[in-house]
């Protein structure tokens, strides 16, 4: 939820599901591994939206308009403060510890019929969340440094 002042880069939440379809919830801490994703979440895999990231600056916006949304409700598995993701380009790679993550989407389609759609007739995930693929695993727990590698 909130939290005053983070720094540049610091992970929020780690977030996960078991299954499909369900909120993510946070877990503090995750272990990332290459080529896959979260360990123990629902989306990871041998694709290219292994793991999904969210600016913690656009949720704390958008509860700003009166939505109630906990950390993993739109799905995402890091929330991160003070990096606009939706303005990188595809190919940008992000450190934190030994994971390294390298972004192979901006935004998705949305299934108009998500709870937080159907509450606000808005959702943020589709415009302001990216997805990677996990080049190097390791873990990351919430207080952590993700930084742009140039």
């Amino acid at each position: 939820m909130s939290k005053p002042n983070p720094l540049p880069g610091e992970i929020i939440a780690v977030c996960g599901s078991e299954a499909k379809g369900t909120p993510k919830q946070d877990r503090g801490l995750g272990e990332f591994i290459a080529g896959r994703g979260l360990a123990g979440d629902a989306h990871a895999g041998a694709w290219h939206r292994q793991v999904s990231l969210l600016s913690w600056d656009k949720i704390e916006a958008f509860r700003a308009r009166g939505a109630q949304v906990v950390d993993g409700a739109f799905g995402e598995n890091l929330i991160v403060a003070g990096i606009d993701f939706k303005s990188l380009p595809v190919g940008t790679r992000f450190r934190c510890n030994d994971v390294l993550l390298e972004l192979t989407q901006v935004g998705k389609e949305c299934h108009h019929g998500c709870v937080i759609f159907q509450t606000m007739g808005d959702c943020i995930m589709p415009r302001e969340g990216v997805f990677c693929r996990v080049l190097h695993g390791g873990a990351i727990r919430a207080g952590d440094i993700l930084e742009i590698v140039e």
